[in-house]
């Protein structure tokens, strides 16, 4: 009845408005705000993202949500209905959007509307599986993953304005309705993993997918492309401490310590500074960028560790460090990350038989165990090397049982007897 007095948008027609941005301020009490396409700040949302940051979450934790809940409000600008009055029919139809619509296309400020994509932006929209890397593209429509971090956060954002009693009366991205009334999961097996919280009403169902690491050939292309030092000291730092790309761009000066081979980075989840091995070719790479910068970059300790190429110089931040390792992608034909570094380097640990799980657990900063288990098993390049392998013993050995087939007139046993496979009677 809802959806015959409702029947929602014409989706197909729908073309959402460019209006609108995520505005980075500069200020520390408000990393980020959300204007509309007047210029406008949206407050309901500075109202969130200021809860978040009270919350303890990072400066690029708010600004993920914030890009959600821009998509979102573009959305709601577009079919005109505010956003304390959006309904879950309104929502409903923004999932479906994200589902079928392609994502819009943003020219690059150096290539402009008319000028084709060049290597790098066309690898970016191929979804079929990379040649090279056998991941597949980001293609043209949204990710199951980002349309599961969207529900989430609007979810999240909306019951933070029931709680304080500033949006409406009911969750437009509601809980998942049960099958039968009482405690959600009452009827799971004990034995088994177990998640007491239940999923969104529309969010997608994610894919679990192994962990993917470069292989040791492919690094070395990699590597040998790099066209500077600060490039070679940053892959090798991520390769050899397995830290997250945003851990080690936020080390200062003082926090790397040549003599001991140590770096010492901030950790994603819970911000406690922990000290990790590096190689000692990373701090050679690192020496040697440092020579290049000297007297270009403040040296204060407590400076930036990292700094653009291009003047004036600036701190580097992970967009621009992205950036770098797509072109060094680029020039191979693949599409790997800067976080398929860390799973490459903690393959590399897992493996080595002389280092226990635990100690892997510890540079990797896991806070379970069973998170580091997963890169005990052998990577996906090997297991389809070795199922190769395993067809081609298959096809050997018909070809060895053909050959031996004794040719017509010969007597089975003369044959067995000549080449020794039964005793003589």
């Amino acid at each position: 009845m809802a959806d015959e007095e409702n029947p929602g948008q014409d989706l197909a027609a729908l073309v959402l408005q460019r209006g609108g941005a995520l505005e980075e301020t500069g200020d520390p009490w408000e990393p980020f705000r959300l204007l509309d396409p007047y210029g406008v700040v949206v407050q309901p949302v500075s109202d969130y993202l200021k809860d978040l940051q009270a919350a303890g979450r990072r400066a690029g934790t708010q600004r993920s949500y914030g890009m959600d809940l821009l998509r979102w409000f573009r959305f709601l600008w577009t079919v005109g209905v505010p956003w304390d009055k959006a309904t879950r029919s309104e929502a409903r139809d923004f999932s479906r959007w994200l589902l079928i619509a392609d994502k819009p296309v943003r020219p690059h400020w150096r290539l402009g509307d008319d000028r084709p994509p060049g290597p790098v932006a066309h690898l970016a929209t191929l979804g079929g599986p990379n040649p090279v890397t056998g991941k597949p593209g980001t293609g043209r429509k949204y990710g199951a993953a980002t349309r599961a971090h969207s529900e989430s956060v609007l979810r999240h954002f909306y019951d933070f304005h029931l709680e304080v009693g500033t949006g409406p009366m009911l969750n437009p991205f509601p809980l998942a309705r049960g099958r039968h009334e009482g405690r959600p999961g009452a009827h799971h097996d004990p034995m088994g993993p177990h998640d007491n919280h239940r999923a969104g009403l529309f969010r997608p169902r994610l894919a679990r997918r192994a962990p993917r690491s470069i292989p040791d050939v492919r690094f070395n292309e990699l590597f040998a492309g790099l066209s500077c030092h600060r490039d070679r000291a940053l892959v090798a730092f991520w390769i050899s401490t397995g830290a997250r790309a945003a851990e080690l761009l936020g080390a200062n000066r003082a926090d790397a310590d040549p003599g001991r081979q140590l770096i010492t980075v901030v950790r994603k989840g819970s911000r406690a500074l922990q000290q990790v091995p590096a190689s000692p070719d990373a701090f050679v790479w690192l020496r040697l960028y440092q020579a290049e910068m000297d007297g270009l970059v403040p040296e204060g300790k407590d400076e930036p560790l990292w700094w653009t190429l291009r003047r004036p110089f600036r701190a580097l931040r992970y967009h621009a460090a992205r950036a770098m390792f797509v072109r060094a992608n680029a020039s191979l034909g693949a599409n790997w990350t800067l976080h398929d570094l860390r799973h490459s380097a903690a393959y590399r640990m897992a493996r080595d038989p002389d280092m226990p799980l635990t100690d892997v657990q510890w540079v990797l900063g896991h806070a379970h165990l069973s998170t580091t288990q997963l890169y005990v098993t052998a990577p996906l390049e090997d297991v389809i090397e070795s199922v190769l392998a395993h067809h081609r013993r298959q096809l050997d050995g018909r070809r060895r049982a053909d050959r031996l087939q004794p040719l017509p007139g010969y007597r089975p046993e003369t044959l067995d007897v000549l080449f020794g496979r039964r005793p003589k009677p």
